[in-house]
């Protein structure tokens, strides 16, 4: 079993930054893939990035140079830094562990919300 926190959501200005966090906790080591996903309002919930056990990196075009996503060497923690963020940046953003098993994990969410 893996738990999954995530931490860091608030409100930012257009232009601002905001660096969540996802605390892992429980088989941190049957983890493969970390990963972050948001869902606006009305809309589906959608991946932003990703990172694979090899260190591999994957964002979503819409994020491509303003976010990045890494984590503690320990893997007990993933951050998503958000620069230059923008108003549809705005969302619920969500922590996501999978596991070599082929299990899904994911946290409650922490809320986003860019003003322009």
């Amino acid at each position: 079993q893996v738990q999954l926190v995530e931490s860091g959501g608030g409100l930012v200005q257009a232009g601002g930054s905001l660096r969540l966090s996802c605390a892992v906790s429980g088989s941190i080591f049957s983890i493969n893939l970390m990963g972050w996903y948001r869902q606006a309002p009305g809309k589906q919930r959608e991946l932003v990035a990703r990172l694979t056990g090899g260190g591999i990196t994957n964002y979503a075009d819409s994020v491509k140079g303003r976010f990045t996503i890494s984590r503690t060497d320990g893997r007990d923690t993933v951050y998503l830094q958000m620069n230059n963020m923008k108003p549809d940046d705005t969302a619920v953003y969500y922590c996501n562990a999978h596991s070599w098993s082929n299990m899904g994990y994911w946290g409650k969410g922490t809320l986003v919300t860019v003003s322009s």
